[in-house]
C-alpha cells in the first residue's frame, strides 16, 4: 500500500512541490487521475475528506488524515518527515518561503489564467520576477547560504525550504527558456542550489519522470499555452 494519496492534475505546478518533498524523503505515493479529483469536488464538503475547492489534496494511508492547500500540505509533511529546522523561527520562515513559492506560481500564471500573457506584458512582468528570485536568495544570504554549498536556512540537510526553492525554479527552467536564463544571471546561488537538488537520486529520478510524463506542460490550459508563447 502507497505511503500517501495524492489527488493533482497530470501537470507538475502545485502538486510538483507535494511530489518533491515525498520523493526527497523516500516515500511513494498513488496518483489519482482527473476523474476521481473531479468526482471528490463535486462531494459536499462534509462528505469530502476534508473539506476543499480544489487540488492538491493529499491523504496519509496509514492514518487517514486529509489535507488540501500546497502549503498546508508541505508544511504537515516537513513536520511528518522530519524535514523543518527547530524552533518557530526556522518553522516560520520555512512557511514564509513555501507561501511565497505559491505566490510565484500564481503570478506566472497571472492568477490561474484571468488574463493572458502579451509580449509587452511579460516585459513589464520580468523585473518582479527578478525581484522574487533575489528575495529567495536573500533569505538564504542571510543564514550564510552560497551557491557553492549549504542549504537555504543554514541547517546540516535540506528540508522543505530547499526542496520548494529548488522544485520552484527547476521545474520553470525545465520548460521555460528565458526563465532558466534569468535565474542563472539573476541569482546564481539558488542556481546552485537548484542544481545542487536536482543531482540528487530522489530528485532527478522524479525530473525525469515528470518530463516524460507531463512533457513541457507546465500548468495546462490556455494560460500555459500564453506562457510558452512569451517564456519558452
Amino acid at each position: 500500500m502507497s505511503d500517501f494519496d495524492l489527488y493533482y492534475w497530470p501537470v507538475p505546478f502545485r502538486g510538483q512541490f507535494i511530489r518533491a518533498i515525498l520523493a526527497h524523503a523516500g516515500k511513494n505515493w498513488t496518483e489519482h487521475d482527473a476523474g476521481e479529483i473531479a468526482a471528490l469536488m463535486e462531494r459536499e464538503p462534509g462528505d469530502q475528506p476534508i473539506g476543499f475547492m480544489g487540488p492538491p489534496l493529499l491523504v496519509n494511508t496509514a492514518t487517514g488524515f486529509a489535507i488540501s492547500q500546497m502549503p498546508a500540505i508541505a508544511l504537515y509533511l516537513g513536520e511528518e518527515l522530519d524535514l523543518l529546522p527547530p524552533g518557530a523561527e526556522g518553522r516560520a520562515l520555512t512557511a514564509k518561503i513555501v507561501n511565497d513559492a505559491n505566490d510565484v506560481i500564481d503570478e506566472l500564471t497571472l492568477d490561474g489564467g484571468r488574463q493572458m500573457w502579451t509580449p509587452d506584458k511579460w516585459d513589464e512582468f520580468v523585473p518582479r520576477l527578478q525581484h522574487w528570485m533575489r528575495i529567495f536568495a536573500a533569505t538564504g544570504q542571510r543564514h550564510g547560504f552560497t551557491a557553492d554549498d549549504g542549504f537555504l536556512l543554514g541547517t546540516p540537510a535540506p528540508g522543505i525550504a530547499d526542496i520548494v526553492t529548488a522544485t520552484l525554479w527547476s521545474t520553470m527552467a525545465d520548460r521555460f527558456g528565458r526563465i532558466a536564463t534569468l535565474v542563472e544571471e539573476t541569482v546564481p546561488a539558488i542556481q546552485g542550489l537548484t542544481r545542487r537538488m536536482q543531482a540528487t537520486r530522489a530528485l532527478a529520478a522524479l525530473q525525469e519522470r515528470s518530463l516524460a510524463e507531463y512533457g513541457d506542460e507546465y500548468c495546462g490550459g490556455e494560460i500555459g499555452q500564453s506562457l510558452r508563447q512569451v517564456a519558452a
